[in-house]
């Protein structure tokens, strides 16, 4: 084990990569088919933790001043011998990324992005001793770096110097060098992403677009930018008026495998660390995604996935790209889903596709304005994927993997408990109905709660399908906190779906779950109420002194249920 390379969890610094003996995945094809193939400004969208920052690390390393070519030995670009010698190390870079560009006010952000231009600034302090440069020209670039004492940022730049920033290092570089300079901004989107969610985002577009327009539109010292991000922001409200934009984004052929591993690549990735046995798991959970025509599987779930098998053979795969990045887009769905939409939801996660015409170019403004936006959203920020194009913008979606289908179920289980627990009188009367022994009660609130909600027609067999009915039930159960509701207890001669002590009256009850299937609802509640005489789960609620023993067979189907309560 000691002698594999170690693998590059949260690791997007290709330098660090490479000459600390992490295991990479060689994109370097995207340097040779973006020499052969560029715009003056290319912007590549893709869904977060999908290598855009690693790869702008790699292009930063490749094209920079004194980069240290011994780096790129063995890897795919060493073949293209002219295109190493024209361009390997012949050019000034300016690399920042946005991603930081956050706050609750717009103040804050704006500190943030002095702090991060600044410190990009400071990487070229050689300026300050070039006799290409007048002394006007050294002041220009004093005001990037002056340390602001009192100013509320660690750098004191005016707000008018921020915008012309990027502008006035290339012109300064290119002056220094007489070499154009390339400019890449990573997670370009992130600041307009914080911005809306925090309530200044004319603000924070004003502040983009003279940026931006400073530096991709009348930049004469640009040889070509790259930019990446997860959204096509529309370019109306950050790149007004720049003609030379080429967009490549999640349906583009283009650039489609230097974003996710191929299959070719996690299979070599598994034999080399001794996993092979896992490749159907890894396939289940993380593949899926289609960029242009390759399929793709999430790099950041697979290196970590990988990183924990190497720990632990046993270890069951994990939700590693959820947890990375704010889940509210698919709550947004869930929280705006008409009847319509929820029917299309249980389609999706049962396996199925929906047809959908795609906008891949919206403002942040726009996401919420529509539901047909949203899904807009959820594909470009991979929640779904396509399975082929209909039609012009027509695509037909998909969930990608397991991964992802198990957040979407993770996010209707919270919807509807947070959206069920606001007609505290319905809840009650539900959970009053089991001491009664009303099961018609039941039966007709719970029917109602199915109808309501976004079901789960998962393929994957029975159990998985009770396990939904059943964590449903015992959500709503919960309700009465003063009530002890145990899940799968162990109780007489096996493991009890739901027990409930309500120690008021000292009643015990016990609720066996079955799925019927084809709507067999007579004979699942018979097998359930027969399966709680036979195992004897009342046992437990005996022994902590329950003296009223209710004995609740309930079966579900789709949207419908039946209750049956024991003689």
């Amino acid at each position: 084990m000691s002698n594999k390379k170690k693998l590059p969890v949260g690791v997007d610094s290709f330098n660090k990569l490479v000459q600390h003996d992490f295991y990479y995945i060689d994109k370097t094809g995207l340097l040779v088919e973006l020499l052969k193939n560029w715009a003056e400004v290319n912007l590549f969208t893709r869904p977060r933790r999908f290598g855009k920052s690693l790869n702008m690390s790699m292009l930063q390393t490749f094209f920079e001043i004194g980069c240290d070519k011994t780096l790129f030995d063995g890897l795919k670009i060493s073949e293209e011998k002219e295109l190493c010698q024209e361009y390997m190390g012949q050019f000034p870079v300016i690399s920042i990324s946005l991603k930081g560009v956050e706050g609750q006010t717009f103040q804050e952000a704006l500190a943030a992005m002095k702090y991060i231009i600044g410190q990009e600034a400071l990487r070229f302090g050689f300026l300050l001793e070039s006799d290409r440069l007048s002394d006007k020209d050294k002041d220009i670039y004093q005001q990037l770096t002056e340390i602001g004492k009192g100013t509320g940022s660690l750098f004191a730049m005016t707000n008018d110097a921020l915008g012309t920033s990027l502008k006035t290092l290339s012109d300064l570089l290119y002056r220094h060098y007489a070499k154009n300079v390339i400019l890449l901004i990573d997670e370009y989107d992130v600041p307009l992403d914080k911005a809306f969610q925090y309530g200044y985002y004319d603000q924070m577009v004003s502040l983009l677009r003279v940026m931006f327009g400073n530096a991709l539109k009348t930049n004469s010292s640009l040889y070509f930018a790259v930019l990446t991000g997860c959204l096509r922001i529309s370019k109306e409200s950050i790149f007004t008026g720049l003609n030379n934009l080429k967009t490549l984004t999640i349906t583009n052929a283009q650039f489609d495998e230097y974003f996710g591993f191929t299959d070719k690549e996690v299979k070599e990735m598994l034999a080399y660390y001794d996993l092979e046995e896992h490749y159907e798991t890894m396939k289940e959970w993380y593949d899926g995604y289609r960029f242009g025509k390759t399929d793709v599987y999430c790099p950041w779930d697979v290196i970590n996935f990988c990183d924990d098998l190497r720990a632990d053979e046993d270890a069951y795969p994990q939700n590693y790209w959820s947890n990375t990045s704010g889940n509210a887009i698919v709550r947004r769905l869930i929280d705006k889903a008409d009847s319509v939409t929820k029917n299309e939801v249980e389609s999706l996660i049962a396996g199925d596709e929906v047809i959908k015409e795609i906008h891949q170019e919206l403002t942040y403004s726009e996401l919420d304005q529509s539901i047909e936006n949203l899904w807009s959203v959820l594909f470009t920020t991979g929640y779904l994927t396509q399975r082929g194009r209909v039609d012009g913008r027509k695509y037909r979606l998909a969930i990608p993997n397991r991964e992802i289908r198990e957040l979407f179920i993770t996010q209707i289980r919270e919807w509807f408990r947070k959206s069920s627990r606001k007609d505290t009188g319905t809840l009650e009367a539900f959970c009053q109905a089991f001491p009664q022994k009303d099961a018609v009660k039941i039966e007709k609130l719970l029917n109602e709660y199915l109808w309501n909600t976004i079901s789960i027609r998962d393929t994957s067999g029975r159990e998985k399908k009770e396990n939904f009915y059943h964590g449903m039930i015992l959500g709503l159960l919960r309700y009465k906190e003063n009530w002890l509701v145990k899940s799968n207890a162990e109780s007489g001669e096996g493991y009890s779906d739901i027990l409930i002590e309500v120690p008021e009256s000292r009643t015990g009850i016990v609720v066996e779950i079955k799925y019927a299937e084809d709507a067999a609802f007579d004979s699942s509640c018979d097998k359930a109420i027969q399966q709680i005489e036979e195992k004897h789960y009342e046992a437990a609620l005996l022994g902590d002194g329950m003296e009223n023993i209710v004995k609740y067979g309930i079966a579900c189907y789709r949207k419908r249920c039946k209750v049956l309560l024991a003689e």
